[in-house]
């Protein structure tokens, strides 16, 4: 079964969403898991992309988005499936993935700020009603 946690950041900075996920996103391509980051729209795909060359000087995270290769280590992308079984998702977006199923490992980022607190509580209850059994990481 999918394994889902929340990561709950402590302030409401959105730039910290996104460092988290680029922190995440360069853990589990270290691990040997192909990585999925769905972000909620064009533009936090394009922030993340920017962030995701300058985050790490030592050590480059290798990433595209999924229209231009669906296969990358790091696939930055919005609703499709990921084309890489067995991977991780890095949820960004405000509503569940439509193919939670897919992905051994799902973590959403939390922060402070109300409306996605909101959102995040909803997914919450929504992963338990399908029948998953989310868990709370502090940061």
């Amino acid at each position: 079964m999918t394994r889902i946690e929340f990561y709950v950041l402590p302030d409401d900075n959105p730039l910290g969403r996104l460092r988290a996920a680029c922190q995440l996103a360069a853990k589990g391509w270290q691990h040997g898991l192909p990585v999925f980051i769905r972000c909620h729209d064009a533009a936090q795909c394009q922030q993340l992309d920017e962030l995701l060359w300058s985050f790490r000087t030592e050590r480059f995270i290798p990433h595209e988005h999924y229209a231009d290769d669906p296969q990358a280590p790091v696939v930055l992308g919005l609703e499709q499936a990921p084309a890489q079984p067995q991977s991780l998702l890095i949820n960004l977006a405000t509503t569940l993935s439509p193919h939670v199923d897919q992905f051994s490992r799902i973590i959403e980022i939390v922060n402070q700020e109300p409306d996605l607190l909101m959102a995040c509580r909803d997914n919450f209850r929504l992963y338990r009603r399908h029948g998953y059994d989310p868990r709370r990481v502090e940061l």
